[in-house]
Formats: structure tokens, C-alpha cells, sequence
């Protein structure tokens, strides 16, 4: 314990709350000071400038990264007919119609971190707004959660894809690995959702629009990355 508690205390020497560093040396950093005894999430949060409140602001889409998430994602199919069989085939967890819509109307479990559906289903999963769109499990025709394409669609949710959504302060808040991580795989990761969030910029915004950019594992501080510096670095890549 007192080996773990040094290591923490050398490590965040190393660190100041103030600076803007690299992602590459914020990455560093965040790795090294998650000391925990799980596997810790890596998650960046980037602040927009956008004004939430406006429907022409908002920020939304799906994003492919290129070494995946880490994370085992459970993905519900709401569908019928031959699309049945197509979602089981692509690994759904969870698949139904409009009974399983109105299971999860009646209180049932919610065991699944993204919710499919096909176009026809809608009616009946529009039934659940009040239910999955609180946990942000909604299907969208914007983030490729409604599509007829359902076995695509759950292929690309599990092996990596993630849905990210500005929050009512303009924060978009998404995880792109574990600290187990390489730090190749996790600075492949930023740089694909960066590039993806920028490129998402609403033509209504006004000013700066990435304001500040943070970076934190599980259970360690925030670190924060130079805006200007990242989006340098992506012109380069382009």
C-alpha cells in the first residue's frame, strides 16, 4: 500500500492542473497516475461552444475508432420478421419487437448499452422516449441507430463504434479505451474522435469551438490537452 501510494505521489508531481499538454503527454500521464485495481476507462470530454438550447447547435453523430473501446457493448435489436435472424446472426444481446418494447414500458430490465431499430419498429419504440432517452439509449435515423442495415449496424457497435451527443452545458463526453491500453491505440482513438467532432461543427456556432478539452481515466484527475495544439496536429494528417 505504501509502494502504491508513493507511486501515485511521483507520478502527480509530474502533473500540473493548469497546463495544457499534448495528447500524447496527457495520455501519458493519465496511465500513469491510474493506479486502481481494475481496468480503468480512459474517457475525454470536450467542451463546445455551442448554445445547447438552440436545435441548430446541437452535436451528434457516431464515430468509428479504430481500436475499439475495450468495453464489452451490449447492443438490443428491436425488429421483425427476416431482420430477426439478422440481428442474432450479427451478435445482438438482446433482440424482440414490439414485445420487447413494451416489456421495458411495463418496468422491464434495460441490459444493453445501445438500442437498434428498424425504421418500422419506431412506433413502437417511440413509446419508450420517457425511458431510454434519459440513459441516452434513444434510437436516432443521426447516430445509425435506426437503419435497415441492422446487422451492419451491430457488427460496427461492437467492434468499436461509438455514438457521441453534446449534454445541456455543451460537453460531449465519450470513452476511447482502457489504460491497458498502448498509448498508440489510445492516441488513435482521440485523434479519430477529434477529428469527428471538429468536423461536426454546427454552421451556427460562433467563435472558439472547442473551448477545452479534458482527459481522465476512471478514478484519476482531469488532464487537460491544448485545443489549439490538437487541432494543429489533425491539419497534418489530413
Amino acid at each position: 500500500m505504501a509502494k502504491k501510494s508513493k507511486n501515485v505521489a511521483a507520478v502527480r508531481q509530474r502533473y500540473d492542473k493548469s497546463k495544457l499538454y499534448s495528447a500524447e503527454e496527457a495520455l501519458e500521464l493519465v496511465r500513469g497516475m491510474a493506479f486502481a485495481k481494475f481496468d480503468e476507462s480512459i474517457d475525454i470530454v470536450f467542451n463546445l461552444g455551442i448554445d445547447a438550447r438552440k436545435a441548430d447547435q446541437l452535436v451528434r453523430g457516431t464515430v468509428s475508432l479504430p481500436n475499439g473501446t475495450g468495453k464489452d457493448v451490449r447492443v438490443a435489436a428491436f425488429v421483425d420478421g427476416a431482420a430477426i435472424a439478422e440481428a442474432e446472426e450479427a451478435g445482438a444481446d438482446v433482440v424482440g419487437g414490439k414485445e420487447l418494447a413494451e416489456q421495458i414500458a411495463g418496468g422491464g430490465a434495460i441490459e444493453f448499452d445501445i438500442a437498434i431499430a428498424t425504421p418500422s419498429m419506431m412506433p413502437h419504440v417511440g413509446k419508450l422516449g420517457s425511458i431510454l432517452g434519459p440513459r441516452g439509449l434513444m434510437p436516432n435515423p443521426k447516430s445509425g441507430t435506426v437503419t435497415q442495415d441492422v446487422g451492419k449496424a451491430i457488427r460496427e457497435f461492437k467492434a468499436g463504434r461509438v455514438e457521441y451527443r453534446n449534454d445541456r452545458y455543451g460537453n460531449v463526453h465519450v470513452p476511447i479505451g482502457k489504460v491497458s491500453f498502448e498509448l498508440e491505440l489510445l492516441q488513435g482513438n482521440l485523434i479519430a474522435l477529434a477529428d469527428e467532432i471538429i468536423r461536426a461543427r454546427p454552421a451556427a456556432a460562433k467563435g472558439r469551438f472547442v473551448r477545452k478539452i479534458t482527459v481522465s481515466s476512471t478514478m484519476g484527475p482531469g488532464v487537460n490537452i491544448d485545443p489549439p495544439r490538437l487541432e494543429d496536429a489533425l491539419k497534418e494528417l489530413r
